[in-house]
């Protein structure tokens, strides 16, 4: 059974359909392990659902290569027949993937209208047909779905007033039956109500969740769905907050867990000896080397992280940064001084002072991070850290030498809030 439908008709009936859930934005800032973790749960989620709608920007761009990524990831993962409207990341090839831009279904209570707005424009056949079902005597509650917003009263990202007024006019007949607005694009959430209808916008479906506005902060919104479902006879909606350890499935296979540890490590081993050889490169004066070696560098991190995305299991953000310090408290307290005094007992001094000093560094990182997980009174602006050792220092100005290995103040590397 295919999960994409590729719409072809301009009006469909859906037998027995009273849910629908609603997924924003999966695709726009790339098809990485991250994003697509989120839609994955985000599918998941939907599961729940009778169908699911993807309201726009499903892909980054819109090429065959990309479409068939996403269409792959949806069919192995949906639970349930799958839709889309068009959002303005979703040009090119999308028609030959999804179908009609413009169509509406007809489920059993409710309606949705789908329609194209990518461009920021209404396209007339749209409005045509909204109109059209609109008339229908067998619709009585229509959710109008679109990608861009309409103006609003929390966001400038939106369509033009001129083209809000050609929505409105498709509708006024029958504004009665209009029971909902919804749009994408926005990566966050919110509810208005524009023409005296509530607006619900969703775009954390995959895409990071961004501050757009003083009353709309990244750090108050989760990735999240929308439910649509009927209760008697009435259409309802909630938004379902998605957990960030949202998707789990692929790490409960014993051997591929581990595949993925040792993939994390050895994508993590290269870019620590990438770096390394940049270094080098760089103090015998091979600025190009050492150049080409810190992008290589970086590479082999973004791999580390998108393995090491399907592993994670974070905690809610502001519970997390306490999560950390067990793991330094046992390096300080136990593990480093532990092996610094078998390095001491076997005549290994490098080794000793390398576990010596670290011990060391740990325990400030402990103490960091417990201040951390009071995130919202968290105040170290400016950190140093001491690129001899690896010691991390607070205060300003810094001191004139690392207090663990005496290097100079001048060479170490600053981390100031912006």
């Amino acid at each position: 059974m295919n999960r994409i439908q590729k719409v072809t008709g301009r009006v469909l009936r859906l037998e027995q359909v009273r849910s629908m859930g609603v997924i924003g934005d999966p695709g726009c800032e790339g098809l990485g392990a991250y994003p697509m973790k989120v839609y994955a749960g985000a599918l998941e989620e939907t599961a729940r659902d009778a169908i699911t709608l993807i309201a726009g920007d499903l892909v980054p761009a819109g090429t065959a290569h990309y479409y068939q990524l996403i269409c792959e990831l949806t069919e192995t993962l949906a639970q349930n027949p799958v839709y889309s409207l068009r959002g303005n990341h979703d040009t090119g090839a999308y028609a030959e993937y999804f179908g009609q831009k413009n169509y509406a279904l007809l489920a059993d209570g409710f309606t949705v209208v789908v329609l194209d707005n990518a461009n920021r424009t209404f396209e007339a056949a749209g409005l045509e047909l909204l109109s059209e079902v609109l008339a229908r005597e067998d619709v009585r509650q229509a959710v109008i779905a679109f990608h861009i917003p309409v103006p609003n009263h929390f966001i400038q990202n939106s369509v033009s007033d001129e083209e809000a007024a050609r929505l409105r006019e498709a509708y006024r007949p029958w504004r009665s039956k209009v029971k909902y607005l919804l749009c994408g694009h926005v990566h966050s959430r919110f509810v208005d109500e524009v023409d005296g209808i509530p607006l619900l916008c969703t775009g954390g479906g995959g895409a990071m969740i961004e501050d757009v506005s003083d009353e709309i902060r990244a750090c108050d919104v989760e990735h999240h769905v929308i439910h649509f479902f009927m209760a008697g006879n009435e259409l309802h909606y909630r938004f379902s907050d998605l957990p960030e350890d949202c998707y789990r499935c692929e790490r409960s296979d014993t051997i591929l867990n581990q595949k993925l540890q040792d993939t994390v490590q050895g994508e993590l081993m290269a870019h620590f000896k990438y770096l390394m050889f940049a270094d080098r490169a760089e103090r015998r004066g091979f600025a190009q080397i050492a150049n080409l070696f810190r992008a290589l560098a970086a590479s082999e991190y973004y791999h580390a992280k998108n393995f090491y995305a399907i592993l994670d299991q974070p905690k809610p953000f502001r519970s997390s940064a306490e999560t950390f310090v067990p793991g330094e408290l046992f390096e300080y307290e136990h593990l480093y001084p532990m092996l610094a005094a078998y390095a001491h007992a076997h005549a290994f001094p490098l080794a000793e002072q390398a576990y010596t000093a670290a011990a060391r560094a740990e325990k400030e990182h402990a103490a960091l991070l417990k201040q951390a997980a009071d995130v919202d009174r968290f105040s170290e602006g400016t950190l140093y850290v001491c690129p001899i050792c690896g010691h991390l220092m607070t205060g300003d100005p810094p001191p004139d030498r690392c207090p663990i290995c005496g290097g100079p103040a001048r060479q170490f590397e600053t981390y100031a809030t912006p």
